[in-house]
């Protein structure tokens, strides 16, 4: 049960200029604005748009179809099954990211590997990473979390809440393959923010650590109609 802890093994450690152990000490002060991804590879075309509603508010990202084709076509698979439907944001890191869509609520007060392999929702098999496709980890974006397996991203997804350089594939100290943004918020950064201050624990030391004391609830993802 490794893929929910691989991120902070290979990104925690002086990737993100040592800043992801350190309590985060910025409020949210409204729904975000451009600014918030400024950097970002602007998109053309009508990307997909998903809405995130969650038990904090609700955030909507544009999906990075043509950089990202198979990470796309992945997320939104799992967003069509509803899959997303009452998970969580599992760990959150308030000066790196909130990771989530893997979990629901009970991984909270799990004590076990076998609560948490019940709390774990099941998934299809891993993609191929899309890390190159030269879209950065810029604050706001969603990229997708995975094992040490560069190519088993399966359903779990990060938003980055600050600039994370580490994560990148061209990266001269990462691990050579890096993780795939695949999108960005272009509204609700104001509750990524109030998600990424939430009061957090560790529910299996080693394991299962920084987990919301609260749940953060991902109460549907959902695809945005095309304006007509």
């Amino acid at each position: 049960m490794k893929r929910c802890l691989i991120l902070l093994v290979l990104a925690g450690c002086g990737c993100t200029d040592g800043s992801a152990d350190k309590k985060g000490t910025g409020k949210a002060t409204g729904q975000g604005t451009a600014q918030d991804t400024e950097g970002v590879k602007p998109q053309t075309g009508n990307n997909p748009i998903v809405v995130i509603k969650t038990n904090k508010g609700t955030i909507k990202a544009e999906l990075f179809e043509k950089d990202s084709p198979i990470t796309v076509a992945n997320f939104l698979k799992y967003v069509d099954e509803k899959h997303y439907d009452n998970t969580v944001f599992h760990r959150v890191m308030p000066n790196f990211m909130i990771q989530g869509g893997g979990f629901t609520k009970d991984i909270t007060n799990a004590r076990i590997g076998e609560d948490v392999r019940r709390a774990e929702k099941a998934t299809h098999g891993g993609i191929k990473n899309e890390a190159g496709n030269g879209v950065r980890n810029k604050r706001g974006t969603l990229a997708m979390a995975r094992t040490p397996d560069p190519d088993s991203a399966t359903a779990q997804f990060f938003i980055n809440v600050q600039d994370n350089r580490g994560l990148d594939r061209d990266y001269p100290r990462g691990d050579g393959f890096g993780y795939a943004v695949f999108g960005k918020v272009i509204e609700g950064m104001g509750v990524v923010d109030k998600i990424k201050d939430v009061e957090t624990k560790t529910v299996i030391r080693g394991q299962i650590e920084n987990v919301p004391v609260e749940p953060v609830i991902i109460e549907s993802i959902r695809r945005e109609e095309p304006k007509k």
